[in-house]
C-alpha cells in the first residue's frame, strides 16, 4: 500500500498458499512449476517490476532469469540468486549452520510437528533469534486461519522439492552442477537487506554483481529477514526513489 499510490500492484498467493492451488504432490512444487505459475498471471501484461521476498525472490529471479522479456526491473528484498547462496550453504560455514532448517523441513514429518499446539514451532521457527513484535494480535490470528486453510504440508513442500544441496557445519558438500550462463539477470536489480538477518547471511549474496551486473544494493539497519514488516516506510522510501 505504500507504493500502491505511484504503481497498480498485486501481491498474489503463491502456489501452496492462502486460497491458492495446493496440490499435495511434492512434484508440483519444483522450480519450474513455481515460475510458470508467475509467468501465467503476468501474462500479456508485461514487462512488469516484480518484487519477492525470501521464497518469493526465489520465483522472481527465475522470472528475470528465464522469462526475461517479461520483466522490466527486479527488486528483492532479504532473497537470495540460486548460485552465490547453493555456494554458501554447500561450503560447510556459516550459511550452511544457519540453513539446517532446511532439512529439518524437509523431513518427512515436519509439516505435523509444525501444525501441533497451534503452530507454536512454526512461530518458534519464525522469530529464532529475529524480531517477531509485528507478528501479533489479529495480525497473527489472520496468519493462523491462513495456515488452517491451506495447510502446512504445502509450504514445506517448497523446501522438499527444491534442489538445493545444504552441508553439514564442517562438511563442505560437492556443489550441484548448474547452468550457469542462464543465471544471469539483464535488467535493472535493486537488492534491499535488513542487515540483522541470521537467516539468510550477508555472505549469501557474495557474488551477486558476477550474474546480475546492473545491481544496486541498499541495506536497512535495525532489520532483519522480517523487514518488509520492521521497516515498510523505510523500503517503501527506496523503491520509489530506485524507480524514480
Amino acid at each position: 500500500p505504500l507504493v500502491a499510490h505511484r504503481f497498480h500492484c498485486i501481491a498474489p498467493d503463491q502456489r501452496g498458499y492462502g486460497g491458492s492451488f495446493a496440490p499435495a504432490n511434492v512434484r508440483a512444487y519444483t522450480f519450474s512449476n513455481l515460475v510458470a505459475d508467475m509467468t501465467a498471471l503476468i501474462g500479456n501484461v508485461g514487462p512488469i517490476t516484480i518484487i519477492g521476498h525470501d521464497w518469493g525472490a526465489a520465483v522472481a529471479y527465475g522470472l528475470a532469469m528465464f522469462q526475461p522479456n517479461l520483466v522490466k526491473r527486479l527488486i528483492v528484498v532479504n532473497g537470495v540468486h540460486p548460485v552465490p547462496f547453493q555456494r554458501a550453504v554447500a561450503a560447510g560455514g556459516l550459511q550452511s549452520k544457519a540453513s539446517q532448517y532446511i532439512n529439518y523441513l524437509r523431513s518427512k514429518k515436519s509439516d505435523r510437528g509444525l501444525e501441533k499446539y497451534d503452530f507454536a514451532k512454526l512461530i518458534k521457527l519464525f522469530s529464532a533469534n529475529m524480531d517477531m513484535s509485528w507478528l501479533a494480535g489479529k495480525r497473527l490470528a489472520d496468519y493462523k486461519t491462513a495456515w488452517r486453510t491451506s495447510g502446512v504440508t504445502s509450504m514445506v513442500n517448497w523446501y522438499r522439492a527444491s534442489p538445493l544441496v545444504i552441508a553439514s557445519p564442517g562438511m563442505p558438500a560437492q556443489m550441484p552442477c548448474l547452468p550457469i550462463k542462464k543465471l544471469f539477470v539483464k535488467c535493472p536489480h535493486l537488492l534491499i537487506w535488513g542487515i540483522n538477518d541470521v537467516t539468510l547471511l550477508p555472505q549469501s549474496t557474495d557474488g551477486l554483481e558476477e550474474f546480475a551486473p546492473n545491481l544496486t544494493r541498499s541495506n536497512i539497519a535495525d532489520a532483519d529477514h522480517w523487514v518488509l514488516h520492521q521497516k515498510p516506510r523505510e523500503v517503501a522510501d527506496i523503491i520509489l526513489d530506485w524507480m524514480s
